[in-house]
């Protein structure tokens, strides 16, 4: 049986799915040291995913530089945190670099925090909002784009907290975790489904009608 998946996921689902879990090793980065031997270990897989965290801002004019840098693979994931080691060699090397696939999703956004802490020539990296594209997927947030995948749903319980904090919390490194090792397991999904063609795509189309009212209907 195909794997069925939706041009639109229905975010009253999402909060019907089970929670994801992480079960995979976090280290956390505090200085240039303990950067450079993570980048020297992510530069030799052959795919990671990455997102940042930036402190939220409650005070009008109030900004924050971005405060985080995940990235993983399938096992284990690292958090560089940026508001203590900066814009430093190594982290300028792994976004740099143009032989391992890197995998992000709005990574533009991401792009242009990340230059607030200095400048570096960003490397090849592969959006995942293009990627899903090409299997029919209309989605652009990483919950939805999960949820629709893997039939899971992942938690944003944490993403407002404060990411400068001195320790940061488990909650906090589960979670900025998640996002980026997600990362790695839609891009190598939407891979397998490309290239065995094993789903179906269900499209929902919305169908204006009088009184501004919608219907939504589906085909196949």
């Amino acid at each position: 049986m195909k794997k069925l998946i939706y041009n639109k996921f229905d975010k009253p689902t999402i909060a019907t799915l089970k929670r994801v879990v992480y079960d995979g090793k976090i280290v956390v980065i505090n200085t240039p040291a303990q950067a450079e031997s993570a980048v020297d270990y992510l530069l030799a897989q052959p795919v990671l995913g990455l997102d940042t965290e930036t402190r939220p801002s409650f005070t009008k004019g109030k900004h924050y530089k971005c405060s985080l840098l995940q990235v993983a693979n399938q096992s284990i994931c690292f958090l560089f945190r940026l508001n203590y080691i900066g814009m430093c060699p190594a982290i300028a090397r792994l976004l740099g670099d143009k032989t391992v696939t890197k995998v992000g999703l709005a990574w533009n956004n991401d792009l242009l925090g990340l230059r607030e802490l200095g400048e570096f020539e960003a490397g090849s990296f592969v959006d995942l909002q293009d990627l899903v594209r090409e299997i029919g997927i209309e989605d652009q947030s990483l919950v939805k784009i999960y949820a629709n995948l893997f039939g899971e749903r992942i938690s944003k319980a944490d993403r407002l907290s404060n990411w400068e904090r001195d320790i940061l919390k488990d909650t906090q490194k589960i979670y900025a975790a998640i996002d980026a090792w997600a990362c790695v397991r839609i891009y190598e999904e939407v891979l397998r489904l490309k290239a065995t063609g094993d789903y179906e795509l269900v499209v929902k189309e919305e169908i204006k009608q009088e009184h501004n009212e919608t219907d939504i209907s589906e085909t196949r």
